[in-house]
């Protein structure tokens, strides 16, 4: 007689390599979730900086009226500041700006006022018309875009831009690192509208209230011996 013995598998066999096709699927598909939304939060603040602006993002806006350039320009009827801070080898030669309540942090672009706009597409404008650190006749004139650029992520534009500007408060201080010398200030007063109100400052922080418009944001800041 003769015997036949017939196997019977039990699915369940399959099961572990079943579940480990699934883990893949699934890691894959949260990685590009993950992916999706870390592109949309670095990229999604530009678009629509973008797209409010009307495609196109105001330049003229930041030019200083007739007044206010003769105003910077003449000596300030006040004595100046001869503090110096000591120089710190340690300190990059790059000229920077650092305001930490606000989390800017960024290298200072220099242009004179007839010609400008470069700087600002790559950050933060110093003025060099006017005052620098090491020279107290003249306040220093930083100036910035509040909203930017498309191109701008939004780590850079918190770094690199003046958004938060309104938030910068009297008593907050702020650092610029100039040939190796790290001068402080500390913002004494802040204002809003279509000019500076105070030449007396030794420096003067200024961005658009919105994507168009004159009205303009301002914060006063005087230089700290620390």
């Amino acid at each position: 007689m003769e015997v036949i013995i017939y196997h019977s598998y039990n699915a369940s066999f399959d099961t572990p390599a079943s579940s480990k096709g699934n883990g893949v699927v699934k890691l894959a598909k949260f990685l590009a979730v993950f992916g999706a939304g870390l592109l949309l939060y670095t990229y999604l603040p530009s678009v629509w900086y973008w797209a409010e602006s009307g495609l196109t993002t105001p330049i003229a806006d930041f030019q200083l009226s007739k007044t206010e350039v003769e105003s910077l320009t003449a000596n300030r009827q006040i004595p100046t500041t001869k503090y110096q801070p000591r120089f710190d080898p340690t300190l990059s030669p790059q000229s920077h700006l650092k305001i930490v309540s606000i989390g800017v942090d960024s290298p200072l672009q220099e242009a004179t006022y007839t010609n400008y706009e470069e700087a600002l597409k790559k950050g933060i404008w110093r003025v060099s018309d006017f005052g620098m650190p090491t020279d107290n006749d003249r306040p220093i004139i930083l100036a910035a875009h509040r909203f930017g650029y498309l191109a701008w992520s939004n780590i850079f534009r918190r770094k690199s831009s003046f958004y938060n500007l309104p938030k910068l408060n009297v008593g907050d201080t702020v650092e610029i690192v100039w040939r190796q010398r790290k001068y402080v200030y500390e913002i004494y007063a802040g204002a809003e509208g279509e000019s500076i109100s105070d030449y007396s400052a030794d420096l003067i922080l200024y961005t658009c209230e919105k994507l168009e418009g004159p009205v303009r944001i301002f914060r006063y800041a005087r230089l700290l011996e620390v």
